[in-house]
């Protein structure tokens, strides 16, 4: 993540290199799949208006880039051929950007975009809002028709819209394995031989750039955007770029925009070690033949004894896969990402692993939540364009003795996850590109109201980085919301966040201070 970030291994047997990038950010691909797992409140679609659509036009377009780009840019609405779950209902198009910003008359790349078009009419359409799911490396072409039903309520006032960033998917996707068409991942090196013109263009203040140009070619004077986990960073960073273009924003499960790194790591295994604390409590009382024991020390115990157990000797996990120490940690805390819904199948799973060396359960109930692909080659580039991009934005490059400091600081923060987790610290070590900054540029003073949407019991983008993202905004820029929910992300799964969230997307009236909403937590 620039939304969390455990290196997280998601495959058995897989070399040190490729475990550290498959940790990496987990607001990425578990967190994210798990977010939109749980079961939201069912809404129906309206009906699709009959009337002649209205087109927006802004008069604002973004300062120092060609004309070619902006008033002569038109965006080409298509169809979509892919994916296939975008084939009806969908249209495509791609944006013309300059690669560098800093040379905005030179190279140019295209930006892959989705839309689902408002039901609602011309006249209560408010123009368009934007989606990021998280990641960083998750694609919004692929993800907005996977998650649409979370968003079917604000169809009758925006078009929904989102988009691969740059590295992801169709838009300049980032290699890093053996062959240039080979979607695994092979070194630092590999990803210099084969994207080296690239890397140094795909962090999160591209893509920021990349989003005002969006918004203009959309016909928005503002932006309206949703951003989870990952996607609060890209919306705080735009928001400080651009703080006269912030329209309705909203920064759900955010990410601690003060904490580096490899600060980063620790208070995420800290806030997955207290989750998974919660769960063995709850185990204990209300769940007969509970897999952890009498409660959270006596699990502590157990899960180190098996995960001595695994990593001696894996455990079958089904389809030829197998289940070693470090995939325990990784798939318990997929399910905890979806908080109390997740407890009773990680039961289940936990007492046919611990009782039946079978790891089928935990590694299927990670792979349906929607953990990384653990495939040799995954189906798409999302693991390496989340190393690219979290390193193009971090200038850490800690020394070998920082290096030990910080892995044995993560180690000790979970006696659970600390050691999975440990490798996320040599990340960016061997990066052949200089990161941008230590922490992101999020101060947006003279913005209008962002809303914060941070959960209590949040295992990935732990509650006080809600706290220290709202402050950071600015003051009369950042408004917090509190849920008291376990899990990562709240909407649209509690129903005082949702209305909260749709009224402020609806009317731009942002929840008073201090608003707290109960939960799972409460």
């Amino acid at each position: 993540m620039s939304g969390a970030h455990p290196i997280r291994s998601r495959r058995p047997g897989l070399s040190v290199g490729v475990r550290i990038i498959a940790v990496v950010v987990l607001a990425a691909i578990g967190a994210v799949g798990a977010w939109f797992q749980r079961d939201a409140p069912g809404h129906d679609v309206p009906g699709r208006s009959a009337e002649p659509r209205t087109e927006f036009t802004a008069n604002n377009p973004p300062a120092g880039l060609p004309t070619a780009l902006t008033t002569g840019q038109r965006l080409h609405w298509s169809r979509c051929t892919s994916p296939p779950t975008a084939r009806t209902g969908y249209d495509c198009a791609t944006m013309k950007t300059p690669l560098d910003y800093r040379k905005p008359d030179g190279r140019t790349i295209e930006v892959a975009l989705i839309r689902r078009k408002a039901t609602g009419p011309n006249a209560r359409r408010i123009g368009s809002l934007v989606l990021n799911f998280g990641g960083p490396g998750e694609s919004g072409v692929s993800g907005l028709p996977e998650h649409l039903n979370e968003y079917k309520p604000l169809l009758d006032r925006y078009d929904l819209v989102s988009f691969d960033p740059r590295g992801v998917g169709a838009t300049i996707p980032v290699r890093c394995g053996k062959t240039a068409d080979d979607t695994g991942y092979d070194g630092a090196d590999a990803c210099a031989e084969h994207s080296g013109a690239l890397l140094p263009y795909i962090g999160t203040s591209y893509t920021a750039r990349d989003l005002d140009l969006m918004r203009y070619l959309l016909g928005d004077e503002r932006l309206h955007y949703f951003g989870v986990s990952y996607g609060t960073t890209l919306g705080a960073v735009y928001a400080h770029l651009y703080p006269s273009h912030v329209g309705r924003l909203v920064l759900e499960a955010p990410v601690d925009p003060t904490e580096d790194l490899n600060e980063e790591q620790v208070s995420q295994v800290k806030a997955v070690q207290a989750a998974f604390d919660r769960f063995a409590a709850h185990c204990a009382a209300r769940i007969r033949h509970c897999p952890t024991g009498d409660g959270p020390e006596e699990a502590a115990r157990r899960m180190a004894r098996l995960a001595d157990r695994l990593e001696k000797k894996p455990a079958p996990a089904g389809g030829g896969r197998n289940l070693d120490a470090d995939d325990l940690a990784y798939t318990v805390s997929d399910h905890l990402d979806l908080g109390t819904d997740g407890w009773a199948p990680l039961a289940k799973a936990l007492t046919a692993l611990i009782d039946h060396n079978d790891g089928g359960p935990l590694s299927k109930g990670a792979d349906d939540i929607g953990s990384a692909d653990r495939a040799p080659a995954p189906r798409d580039n999302s693991r390496v364009a989340r190393t690219a991009i979290t390193c193009a934005d971090s200038s850490l490059r800690p020394g070998s003795e920082r290096l030990d400091r910080d892995e044995a600081r993560v180690k000790a923060a979970s006696p659970v996850f600390g050691a999975a987790w440990s490798t996320g610290v040599y990340l960016c070590y061997d990066w052949p590109f200089d990161g941008e900054r230590a922490t992101p540029q999020v101060n947006a003073d003279g913005a209008a109201p962002v809303l914060v949407v941070g959960g209590t019991g949040d295992p990935i983008t732990p509650y006080p980085g809600a706290r220290r993202m709202a402050r950071a905004l600015g003051d009369g820029v950042g408004v917090l919301l509190t849920a008291e929910e376990e899990g990562h992300g709240t909407y649209p799964y509690n129903r005082c966040v949702t209305e909260a969230v749709d009224t402020y997307l609806r009317t731009g009236r942002t929840p008073a201070v201090g608003t707290v909403c109960p939960g799972s937590m409460s």
